[in-house]
């Protein structure tokens, strides 16, 4: 099976980057907190370090860069979001429990959907993930 996702847009890879003036705080929630793995890093390339963090499959993953002279960046609206379907109740309950052992507590979602089967929590610098127990929409029995 190939990775192309279609004729019309032939990606192979996906990457979602953002900057953080908090870099080593970040990568903790996301590996430690959240479960994601380092699939790569780079330091004092142009004045930025950057960590690449991913499931599995590092095809998808997230980007954290931070430049050397960094300053807190606004987090987007309440309800810009990165959303982890997770099938199974208990691993969800699980990654909850952990974040929530290093201080990151649930947050009220903006979009009341989010709270049907989901909780909604903010990392370090504000941005909110929301890991959902649930498909493509259904709810997981």
């Amino acid at each position: 099976m190939s990775n192309v996702w279609s004729d019309k847009l032939p990606v192979v890879q996906f990457r979602m980057a953002r900057p953080t003036n908090q870099l080593q705080k970040v990568v903790e929630f996301y590996r430690d907190g959240l479960g994601l793995r380092v699939v790569g890093h780079f330091e004092n390339h142009n004045g930025y370090d950057g960590v690449m963090l991913g499931l599995p499959d590092t095809a998808y993953h997230l980007e954290f860069t931070q430049h050397v002279d960094a300053v807190p960046c606004p987090p987007p609206s309440e309800d810009n979001l990165l959303v982890f379907y997770m099938q199974d109740l208990e691993a969800r309950d699980l990654v909850v429990k952990r974040l929530q052992g290093m201080g990151y507590d649930e947050v009220e979602p903006e979009n009341p959907y989010w709270k049907n089967a989901g909780v909604t929590i903010e990392d370090p610098d504000g941005w909110r993930i929301v890991l959902q127990n649930s498909y493509f929409g259904k709810k997981q029995d």
